[in-house]
C-alpha cells in the first residue's frame, strides 16, 4: 500500500508541475524582453570589454530582475487593475502620467533601436536591404499582435526564449572558461570609469527595466490572475526570470568573457559580425551563424513583447480595454508596431546603441519601483508580502539608483546642454530623479 501511495503521490506532483508549466506565460513575456538584443549587446561588451570583471552584475541582474517582476506581479494580482489605474486610485492622476511618460519614452527609444538591429542582422544572414527587413518586420508585427493579441506574444515569447538559452548554453560547452578567474567577478567592483559604469547599467537595465516593472501587471490581468494564483505566479517568475533569464545571462557573458576578452572588435565597440566570427575558431564556420540566428531570435521575441507595453498603459490611462476586443487598443497597437520601422534610420552601430538604449531605461526605473513599492504599502491594497521582501525592494530601488545616476553623471552637462543626447539625459534624469524623491518621502511620511 505504502508503494502505491509513493507512485501515486509522484504522479499527482509531476503533473503538478507539468500543470504549472502550461499555465505559466505572463513573466515569459518579460523574459523574453529582458533576454533580447541589448541585453545581449550589453553581457558580450561586458565580457569583452572587462572580462570576468562584471560577473557580479550578471548575476546580481538575474536576482533584482525576479525580485522586480514579483513585486510588480503582487501589485497586479492586489488590485486587479493595470498599473495606470491603480497608481490613479491610490496616488493620484499626475504620478499615473508621469508613469506613462516615462515608460513610454524608454520602450519608445528601445522599439526603434531593437528594430534597427533586427533588421540589420535580417540583411546580414539574407543579403536583402535593411529597409525592406525593417518594413516588413514591422508589417508582421501589427498584423500579429493585433490579430491575436496578449496570447501571441506570450506563445513566440516562450518558444523562442528557450531557443536562445538552448542555443548560448551550447556555445558556452565549447568555450574555455578560467574558473578562478570567474570567481574573483563575484567580488563587487566598477573597472573602467564611465564606461564601466555605462555597461553595468546596461546589464542590469536589461533585467530591472521601467517596461518589465509596468507591463507585467497588465500581462497578469490578460491571463485573468488574482490572489488566488498567487502561488503560480510567483513559479512563473522564478522560472523565467530566475533560472531562465539567469542562465541565459550568466552563459553569454562567460563566452564573451572567456573568448572575447582583449579582441580588436572590443577596443573599437563590438558588433554583432565580429562577435559572432571571434567564436569561429572555437565552433568552426556555423558559428556567424548560430550567433545571428539566436540575435535574431531574441530581437523577434523582444519586439513583440515591448510593443504591447506602451499601448498597454496608454490604453489604461485613457479609460479603453487593454486588449484586441478594443479596437482603439487594437489601432494602438498596430500603429506602435508600425512606427518601429523608423528604426532603421537610426544612425550608428547598433550593439553600442543597444547598450546606451538599456542604460537611458534604466534612469527611469528607481521611479517606477518606488511606485510599486508605493502601491503596495498604499491604503486600500491589502497585501500580505512575506518578510523582508519590503527591504529586499529598497535595496533593489537603491541599487538601480546608483547605477542609474553613475550613468546619468556622465551625460550630464552645463546648462544648456550642446548634444541632444545629454539634453534628453539631463532632463530625463532630473525630472524622474525629483519625482522619485518626493514620491519615497510621501509614501515613507505615510507610513510612519
Amino acid at each position: 500500500m505504502s508503494n502505491e501511495t509513493g507512485r501515486f503521490d509522484r504522479v499527482v506532483s509531476l503533473a503538478a508541475w507539468r500543470d504549472s508549466l502550461s499555465e505559466m506565460g505572463p513573466a515569459w513575456v518579460a523574459g523574453a524582453i529582458a533576454a533580447g538584443p541589448a541585453t545581449m549587446a550589453s553581457l558580450l561588451t561586458a565580457g569583452a570589454s572587462f572580462g570576468y570583471a562584471l560577473l557580479w552584475v550578471v548575476v546580481l541582474s538575474a536576482v533584482l530582475g525576479a525580485l522586480a517582476q514579483y513585486l510588480s506581479v503582487r501589485v497586479g494580482l492586489a488590485t486587479e487593475s493595470g498599473i495606470v489605474t491603480a497608481v490613479e486610485r491610490h496616488l493620484g492622476e499626475w504620478w499615473a502620467w508621469l508613469l506613462v511618460a516615462d515608460t513610454v519614452l524608454a520602450a519608445g527609444l528601445a522599439q526603434l533601436v531593437i528594430m534597427k538591429g533586427l533588421a540589420d542582422v535580417s540583411a546580414a544572414v539574407t543579403g536583402l536591404d535593411a529597409r525592406i527587413w525593417g518594413v516588413a518586420w514591422a508589417v508582421v508585427l501589427a498584423v500579429g499582435l493585433a490579430g491575436r493579441g496578449y496570447r501571441f506574444v506570450e506563445l513566440v515569447a516562450k518558444v523562442l526564449v528557450a531557443a536562445v538559452v538552448v542555443a548560448f548554453l551550447a556555445s558556452l560547452v565549447v568555450v574555455p572558461v578560467d574558473p578562478i578567474a570567474a570567481a574573483g567577478g563575484l567580488v563587487p567592483s566598477l573597472p573602467g570609469g564611465v564606461d564601466g559604469a555605462l555597461v553595468a547599467a546596461g546589464v542590469l537595465g536589461g533585467a530591472v527595466h521601467v517596461t518589465l516593472v509596468t507591463m507585467h501587471t497588465y500581462t497578469v490581468r490578460a491571463r485573468g490572475w488574482t490572489e488566488r494564483d498567487r502561488g503560480l505566479a510567483t513559479f512563473d517568475v522564478g522560472a523565467s526570470m530566475l533560472v531562465a533569464f539567469g542562465v541565459y545571462s550568466v552563459a553569454i557573458f562567460l563566452v564573451a568573457a572567456g573568448v572575447l576578452r582583449g579582441s580588436a572588435a572590443a577596443a573599437d565597440g563590438l558588433s554583432a559580425i565580429e562577435a559572432g566570427q571571434a567564436l569561429g575558431p572555437l565552433v568552426g564556420p556555423s558559428a556567424e551563424w548560430l550567433f545571428l540566428l539566436g540575435l535574431l531570435g531574441a530581437a523577434v521575441s523582444t519586439l513583440g513583447g515591448n510593443t504591447v507595453a506602451p499601448p498597454f498603459l496608454l490604453a489604461d490611462k485613457l479609460g479603453w480595454e487593454t486588449d484586441v476586443s478594443d479596437d482603439r487598443y487594437r489601432a494602438l497597437l498596430a500603429g506602435f508596431a508600425l512606427l518601429s520601422a523608423l528604426g532603421v534610420f537610426v544612425g550608428g552601430a547598433f550593439f553600442p546603441l543597444l547598450v546606451l538604449v538599456l542604460a537611458f531605461g534604466l534612469v527611469g526605473t528607481p521611479f517606477a519601483l518606488v511606485v510599486v513599492l508605493a502601491l503596495l504599502h498604499a491604503d486600500g491594497v491589502a497585501v500580505d508580502l512575506p518578510r523582508g521582501v519590503t527591504a529586499a525592494g529598497g535595496v533593489l530601488v537603491a541599487v538601480a539608483a546608483v547605477l542609474a545616476g553613475n550613468f546619468a553623471r556622465g551625460h550630464v552637462t552645463p546648462f544648456p546642454p550642446v548634444e541632444p543626447l545629454s539634453a534628453a539625459v539631463t532632463v530625463f534624469a532630473g525630472v524622474l530623479g525629483l519625482a522619485t524623491i518626493v514620491l519615497a518621502g510621501q509614501s515613507l511620511r505615510g507610513a510612519f
